[in-house]
């Protein structure tokens, strides 16, 4: 850096220039993004979105997840273990039996957000093919 102030010309009209110094982000929202990352990413595994979808219907334990899943019990395991530490799921032990539901609920609305997406995308994609 030269130490001079940083500055980005930005067309407001087409015959109007401007120059406007970026405004830094601040440490509030930094902080709230690297958390919501954290969701997302404790979501952005196959099984993990098969164990929420599965939980929609009630709390099930380790054992009929991994069962219901077609997935060993330690692996399945580990993937809760990663979304009970972002918050998405809690546990309760009853028994010998660990049971796990869904901690926030509206995190099933992304399943339809995602559909969007992927709709739009092959919308999208479509739209390009039948130009060629």
């Amino acid at each position: 850096m030269t130490g001079r102030a940083e500055y980005v010309t930005m067309c407001v009209f087409p015959h109007i220039l401007m120059e406007v110094r970026p405004v830094p982000m601040k440490e509030e929202k930094r902080r709230l993004y690297e958390l919501e990352a954290e969701v997302l990413k404790a979501l952005s595994h196959p099984l993990r979105l098969a164990v929420v979808d599965l939980l929609e219907g009630g709390e099930l334990c380790v054992c009929d997840i991994a069962e219901r899943l077609g997935a060993g019990r330690s692996n399945v395991s580990r993937h809760l273990g990663i979304m009970v530490n972002a918050g998405i799921l809690e546990h309760r032990k009853d028994g010998l039996r660990m049971l796990y539901r869904l901690r926030a609920p509206c995190v099933l609305r992304f399943f339809s957000c995602a559909a969007n997406v992927l709709r739009e995308r092959v919308e999208a994609d479509s739209a390009v093919l039948e130009e060629l």
